[in-house]
């Protein structure tokens, strides 16, 4: 039984959704899990109408699927939403990090530098977890360092398929080395001002997805959309 006090302000409906959200995206919800407006009205103590709109809500997103008769799913993921978002951040990010090389602030600069040092202590800690979150962290910096933060906004939004699929590698792997040193040497070339290196590194870390796709169909394999 989840107690809405302590979730924070906001309306029942948004904070249900935000729980909810958070919990499918960290798999906490397994894609295929089946789930009832009555089960989670009584798990959140609410009347089941900020849950039906909550459920709307994800379903919107693609997180979500009603199917008449059957019941509410968290959704399978879909590769082909996978690779349609990934194509998204590869071109905008690559950009993105190109820009960095011409004009990056002083103050992003040193929020990138606090965040490697984070990755180090996840890596040590072995905290997928927070590995995801810094990873995520050190992208949206890169944005906001280019004043790109509503284009991160966006992207966001429609990544939903390729972070829970990113998120699964992560807690599958649990050697995220090669995460962190890519990350470093992206610093490093904003620092160093050089935009086709920064550009190559970009693209280079966002097509290693494509191999992991794979794998993890054939482990998870209940987890995705055929």
């Amino acid at each position: 039984m989840v107690d809405l006090r302590r979730q924070g302000t906001g309306s029942a409906r948004d904070i249900v959704y935000a729980a909810l959200r958070e919990q499918i995206l960290s798999l906490a919800l397994k894609p295929g899990t089946s789930l009832s407006e009555n089960e989670t009205s009584l798990k959140f103590q609410v009347s089941r109408t900020p849950v039906r709109e909550s459920f709307m809500k994800l379903a919107q997103e693609g997180l979500m699927q009603v199917l008449p008769q059957r019941g509410t799913f968290v959704s399978l993921i879909d590769t082909a939403l996978v690779e349609e978002a990934r194509f998204m951040r590869e071109h905008l990010e690559c950009a993105v990090a190109e820009l960095a090389c011409g004009s990056f602030r002083e103050d992003a600069l040193l929020r990138l530098e606090t965040n490697l040092t984070m990755q180090q202590a996840a890596l040590a800690g072995q905290d997928d977890g927070e590995m995801f979150e810094l990873d995520e962290q050190f992208h949206r910096i890169l944005f906001e360092g280019c004043g790109k933060s509503h284009t991160w906004n966006t992207l966001n939004g429609l990544t939903v398929h390729l972070n829970r699929s990113r998120r699964l590698m992560l807690a599958n792997a649990h050697d995220w080395r090669h995460l962190y040193e890519q990350h470093r040497r992206m610093a490093d070339a904003i620092i160093a001002k050089d935009a086709a290196g920064a550009r190559l590194l970009m693209k280079q870390h966002l097509t290693l997805n494509i191999a992991d796709q794979a794998e993890l169909r054939i482990q998870y394999p209940n987890y995705f959309k055929d």
